[in-house]
């Protein structure tokens, strides 16, 4: 009871600070920063009026072509972070002009050329440099932001974003050059209207501002439209750009052939080292996709034969203390683009579930404020993923024909409703369907109610060769077996949540709950019968005039509670913590943790252990950070759990020896021990190394170097790549596995390759 009430207590005080702080600071304007000493006044919802360009433009940096002459200037740049639309220490400017083709967007940034942060790389890999670029929003309406830019060496990068997502897997076709001057940098950028999604008006209205990242004792932020953080609705507050006449996105014709080929070979006996190799034939695998768009809104992707394979293989996780399936990033670039259409609270769309397919369809498209969104697929080889009260089963599913639909109606505001409707039939028998309706609402600037409710029905295959360890496992109250027996049951899951963003107080209030029967089997929910109930909440302060080498402070306070579907608590836990933002691009959080939790049967109280976390990108050369985790842990996988000491580290880091090279280790240790004895139950590490060179802005060698000391496997991956675009690239790689073996009992262990692989992979987009 006690404890109980000092959480109260302290959930209270941190309330009473955070509303007496917010409403002090909201009421004065000066400490709000929107107005400096020489009364700066940044520039609110700005436009532009272009003309179009009265000559060509070469896109090689320098800004130099007549046709600048004439191009709308965007000037009065002010600070997003860590000023608040203050005046920037730099000055920037912008220029922007457009012809039947293509947008053109001007940079300029006035700035120490020494203290510039450049690196030349691949494309997507500039976030840690200086860059600069344009945010537009052709709707108007926050639902589909592209965000297009590049560093000082022209290298490119572009994101998509949408209310609950920035997809940094987005490309989209661009020009950029961009040049180191004597007094800063410059940024050119063509940017086709084939490229881009809009109205189909004759004259267009886009929300819009230039963007500049200025990493230097501070991760500075400029724009031309001022941006208020009290407000977190950025789209909200573009500026916009009007002018542009008789231009369409167009019905593009987009055809990507590729072809992969490559060996592969293995051991004859993977327990047996001198068994020798034996190597599969060479294989060839042609494959094509088409893009079309239909309309200037509604565009169709088919892919026949595609080979969805990864170039870079997933990073090693340590699981061994984990029940539960991991999840892993789908890197697939035919999945990757539109897929925040896709995201949502609860998952119930995961393309990685579409694992190995014989051919994909994918259709997007927006008419006025309804986007839809569609992805079939015909898979080789599905995994059946079987959520439980306290563990998941990952099983193969084999061949099966997916169906996925998404409606979504944009209010503007960041605010929507929509609908997403999953259908998956396995060739054996046994299917999957999902009907989801989510929605979120924006009041009074700085709140947002969303809310998400889903339901599922299954039908199991009958499959008796994959029910070894299910027998005894059941769920639901009809006691359903977790064996593949061809039952058939349907179940919900449901999100609620409220938000308060603004610049000082922020907090947030939820329930979610996934029924004993749902499950998502195009999605990833790897957890059912569970109920929680959570509230987070925390107050940011600015203390720069006061301690000049911190940007702000955050502490905050996270607390809830999980129960199942018969009433049964689970788990109560309590998490206080604090994050500082410092100079230099260092950022620190430490936290605090208390957790009860009831698990296979039995009670754990006091469960406690702290969490330390450091990063920093304080040079032009290195980047480094830490994160570790001491205290108490459930070893989960003993057939009578109990209560241990553990330790958990993860280190990471970003060495440039020179512009073109990097190094990229990173390192991962876990123990859990007993607590009585200190006899360890596991330890062990994974340890990756990433080492790449870029001869020219198309043209790097990249190997990975990986080490698991719990499966006692390495792993080499060397690459290869010229890539012209984000789509036209030669890939030419391997990969080798390598186990640890003895010779003979007490001889010194030693590593032999059990598997290889060598690939090419070529592709080349023909664009009409």
């Amino acid at each position: 009871m006690k404890r109980y009430f000092s959480v109260a207590l302290l959930s209270a005080v941190l309330y009473f600070v955070s509303v007496t702080q917010a409403q002090t600071l909201d009421n004065n304007p000066v400490s709000q920063q929107t107005v400096a000493s020489d009364r700066f006044n940044p520039n609110i919802k700005p436009s532009l009026m272009l003309t179009k360009a009265s000559g060509s433009i070469e896109v090689d940096g320098n800004l130099d072509d007549d046709a600048w002459r004439d191009a709308a200037l965007a000037r009065n740049f002010s600070e997003v972070f860590p000023g608040d639309q203050t005046r920037p220490p730099v000055e920037v400017s912008g220029m922007m002009t457009y012809d039947d083709d293509n947008l053109y967007v001007g940079i300029i940034v006035k700035d120490d050329p020494n203290l510039i942060r450049a690196n030349l790389s691949d494309r997507d890999e500039i976030w840690q440099d200086d860059y600069a670029g344009i945010v537009l929003d052709p709707n108007r309406d926050g639902q589909g932001v592209y965000f297009i830019a590049s560093n000082p060496l022209g290298i490119q990068a572009d994101t998509y974003i949408t209310p609950n997502n920035e997809d940094d897997g987005f490309s989209l076709l661009f020009r950029s050059d961009a040049q180191i001057t004597e007094d800063g940098y410059q940024v050119e950028l063509a940017i086709p209207f084939k490229s881009l999604r809009f109205p189909n008006v004759d004259v267009q209205s886009w929300g819009a501002t230039f963007w500049v990242t200025h990493p230097r004792e501070s991760r500075s932020q400029y724009s031309w439209a001022g941006i208020n953080r009290d407000d977190p609705c950025m789209s909200c507050q573009l500026g916009e750009i009007n002018g542009i006449r008789g231009v369409t996105s167009g019905r593009n014709l987009e055809v990507l052939p590729s072809l992969t080929g490559g060996g592969a070979g293995a051991l004859r006996d993977a327990a047996a080292p001198a068994s020798g190799f034996k190597n599969e034939r060479v294989t060839l695998e042609p494959s094509l996709n088409v893009k079309y768009g239909i309309t200037s809104e509604l565009t169709a992707d088919v892919a026949v034969n595609p080979d969805f394979s990864q170039i870079e293989s997933d990073q090693a996780q340590i699981d061994v203390n984990s029940t539960f399936a991991l999840f892993f990033d789908e890197r697939r670039p035919f999945f990757q683009e539109g897929s925040g259409l896709f995201n949502t609270e609860i998952q119930t769309v995961y393309t990685r579930s579409i694992n190995d397919p014989i051919g994909a369809a994918k259709m997007t498209g927006r008419f006025g404020t309804v986007d839809v969104a569609y992805i079939g697929a015909r898979d080789n080889n599905s995994p059946l993923l079987l959520p439980f009260e306290e563990e998941s089963r990952l099983l193969e599913g084999g061949r099966s024909v997916s169906n996925i639909l998404r409606v979504k109606k944009n209010y503007g505001n960041d605010s929507f409703i929509g609908a997403i409707l999953t259908d998956r039939r396995l060739d054996k028998g046994g299917s999957g369907s999902t009907v989801s309706i989510d929605g979120s609402a924006r009041f009074l600037q700085k709140y947002m109610f969303g809310a998400q409710f889903v339901y599922s029905n299954n039908s199991e295959p009958e499959n008796e060769e994959l029910n070894e360890g299910l027998e005894d496992i059941t769920f639901g109250s009809k006691g359903y077996t977790a064996a593949l027996d061809g039952e058939t049951f349907s179940g919900y899951a449901a999100k609620l949540e409220l938000d308060r963003q603004a610049r000082y107080w922020m907090f947030e209030v939820g329930y979610e709950a996934v029924s004993p029967t749902f499950r998502a089997d195009n999605g990833f929910v790897r957890q059912n019968n569970d109920q929680t109930a959570y509230m987070w909440q925390g107050v940011t302060i600015y203390p720069e005039k006061v301690i000049p080498f911190i940007d702000r402070i955050r502490p905050n306070l996270v607390m809830g509670s999980r129960w199942n579907f018969d009433g049964l608590q689970k788990s109560f836990f309590f998490r206080p913590a604090v994050y500082f933002q410092l100079k230099r691009q260092t950022n620190v959080q430490f936290n605090w943790w208390y957790r009860q939790e009831h698990f296979a049967g039995q009670q754990f109280d006091g469960i406690t252990a702290v969490n330390l976390e450091v990063n920093s990108n304080f040079s032009k050369r290195v980047n480094l950070g830490v994160e570790t985790r001491v205290g108490e842990s459930i070893a989960r996988f003993l057939s009578d759990p109990e209560v241990g000491n553990s330790l958990d580290v993860s280190a990471w880091g970003v060495f440039r020896p020179t512009q073109r090279m990097s190094v990229q280790p990173q390192f991962s240790y876990s123990r859990l021990s007993e607590k009585g004895t200190g006899e360890e139950y596991f330890s062990g590490y994974i340890a990756r190394m990433r080492l790449k060179y870029q001869f020219s802005r198309y043209f790097f060698l990249r190997t990975i170097v990986q080490y698991n000391d719990f499966s006692k496997s390495l792993e080499v991956d060397p690459l290869l790549t010229y890539k012209i675009n984000a789509f036209t690239a030669l890939h030419v790689g391997s990969t080798h596995d390598l186990d640890q073996f003895t010779r003979m009992e007490g001889a010194a262990k030693y590593f032999r390759q059990s598997n290889r692989q060598v690939f090419f992979k070529v592709q080349y987009l023909f664009r009409k």
